[in-house]
């Protein structure tokens, strides 16, 4: 038991020096609210980020299909 109590503090000596700060977190509102433009912009990011990708497989998808077979 005295040999597994030692290495569990080996290995927690790393972990001791990483210092993680707060998260300032509030329940007041922004002190400069969002525009509906820079709202439309943002989910528009968002949503190209995620279907432009995928669009471009599935208009792929038999070209892949054909170049796994090869």
């Amino acid at each position: 038991m005295l040999r597994l109590a030692s290495a569990v503090q080996l290995l927690q000596v790393p972990f001791k020096c990483w210092v993680v700060s707060k998260a300032h977190v509030s329940a007041k509102p922004a002190r400069t609210p969002t525009s509906s433009m820079e709202q439309a912009v943002g989910i528009s990011a968002i949503f190209l980020s995620f279907l432009v990708p995928a669009g471009w497989i599935l208009s792929h998808l038999e070209s892949y299909k054909k170049s796994s077979i090869a």
